[in-house]
């Protein structure tokens, strides 16, 4: 990829990808380097970043409290299970 080609789409990021493009950018914000119009645009695709990362991160949650609640009831399954032989 070229410079003048732009940022990757953001779903096309992973998500180490994505963390590590808004740990660059905020860098470059907390350098105070940037013209105002850059920064502006650097802290709108921040934004939009750390959007997908939390989308992505409770996505990943609910799939984690699916499956504990799925080993839950296994667990009590194999218990009553247990009990009634």
């Amino acid at each position: 990829m070229t410079e003048c080609e732009g940022p990757r789409p953001i779903e096309e990021l992973t998500f180490r990808e994505a963390m590590a493009e808004l740990d660059g950018i905020v860098g470059v914000l907390e350098s105070n380097t940037l013209e105002l119009e850059e920064s502006l645009g650097s802290y709108e695709r921040g934004v939009a970043l750390l959007a997908a990362l939390q989308s992505r991160l409770t996505e990943a949650q609910q799939k984690v409290d699916v499956l504990m609640g799925e080993l839950v009831a296994d667990a009590d399954d194999a218990a009553r299970d247990a009990t009634l032989s």
